[in-house]
């Protein structure tokens, strides 16, 4: 019997630590969600940009004259009062998916800190100022709960 007892030990540490894997698993995959919708932003950002700049230039210029706008990969050839309109509405909805962006990146970030607490997960390099801060502030950890550390 005393062997039996030693076997079901062995089989449920392997699944704590299956579950420690796992649990690192899904913060690595919001962490890495998160990069990409930051990513995404930052790019939509530059075109916004690349928009603000060529509006600014066509307001000077006379709407009868003919400018080249890239369409779907084929330059196509078009007035300038034609043109502008068209810009400054890409422009409106590109702030508009910028700011949703943007919202979806603090909604990870709060999903992220709420999983890191949740089964307290710890970031190496982070280590150092938790501790420096535990150290000032007499902040305790909680007994018998075991962290994660991930890199």
């Amino acid at each position: 019997m005393a062997s039996g007892d030693s076997t079901a030990a062995k089989v449920g540490n392997k699944q704590l630590k299956l579950s420690q894997e796992q649990v690192v698993a899904g913060f690595n995959q919001l962490r890495e969600q998160q990069r990409a919708v930051a990513s995404k932003c930052s790019e939509l950002e530059m075109e916004l940009n690349e928009h603000r700049l060529v509006v600014e230039t066509l307001k000077d210029v006379d709407g009868d004259r003919k400018c080249f706008r890239m369409v779907g990969g084929v330059l196509v050839e078009r007035t300038v009062k034609e043109v502008l309109p068209a810009l400054e509405h890409n422009m409106e909805q590109l702030s508009k998916l910028i700011e949703s962006l943007n919202a979806q990146v603090v909604a990870k970030g709060e999903e992220l800190t709420k999983y890191r607490e949740k089964y307290n997960i710890k970031i190496k390099g982070e280590d150092e100022a938790s501790k420096a801060t535990d150290s000032q502030g007499g902040g305790k950890e909680k007994p018998g709960t075991q962290g994660i550390l991930v890199s």
